[in-house]
């Protein structure tokens, strides 16, 4: 049964809202970080676009907390919620979720488990490897002794980041660009080891398939 709470009929009410936001933030933020030929009105107006989704998304956290009764007690239980708000370069993730609740909703076939964790991962790691590019590349490329210098090494170092290879050609030298990487290991780390247990557990059900339908004695 749907839970049917003040908190989560807001949560599908607003979910699309809120998803087109993020990635209306990160389109904004994308310009302001790239975009330096852009007249100066084009980057005041992403400016106030990225502070205008902020904004929503203080607003759905403090409805959130609101409406969940959990006082302190949500910042505890939501600390995603609290992290992405804090950093919202992380809310284009939500498309994921929103992409599940609308197929849901609608009754529409969905994919396996197994292509699910895959598909997911694969749309998290280009939404990260994105924003993380982008990050890095703004508090890096004019920074002294700098190896990241266009932003094409920074998407060459995000790829390399989070698929754990690390080839060291070009590295963060500023201590911020240093904790961007961190996050982008981690969450590498994080995507790889949800893949290959998915895949690990689909071999292990084919395999397993095989042996019982393989037949006595043979």
């Amino acid at each position: 049964m749907d839970d049917d709470s003040p908190q989560a009929r807001w949560e599908r009410r607003t979910e699309v809202a809120l998803a087109l936001a993020s990635l209306v933030f990160l389109a904004s933020y994308a310009a302001l970080v790239l975009g330096r030929g852009l007249p100066a009105a084009a980057l005041d107006a992403c400016l106030a676009a990225m502070v205008a989704a902020w904004a929503l998304f203080g607003v759905d956290y403090a409805v959130r907390w609101r409406l969940s009764g959990q006082r302190l007690r949500f910042v505890r239980t939501h600390w995603l919620d609290t992290l992405v708000l804090v950093l919202p370069l992380l809310r284009p993730l939500r498309v994921v979720k929103v992409y599940e609740a609308v197929q849901c909703r609608r009754g529409q076939p969905r994919l396996a488990l197994y292509a699910r964790v895959v598909f997911y991962a694969g749309l998290s790691v280009a939404l990260i490897g994105f924003a993380g590019a982008l990050a890095v590349y703004q508090v890096e490329h004019t920074a002294p002794h700098a190896t990241i210098l266009t932003f094409g090494d920074s998407v060459w170092w995000a790829c390399s980041t989070l698929a754990t290879v690390g080839y060291g050609d070009v590295t963060p030298v500023t201590p911020l660009g240093r904790v961007i990487a961190v996050g982008l290991m981690g969450c590498g780390l994080a995507l790889l080891g949800a893949v290959t247990g998915s895949f690990s557990s689909w071999l292990l059900q084919v395999f397993t398939r095989e042996g019982d339908e393989r037949p006595p004695g043979s």
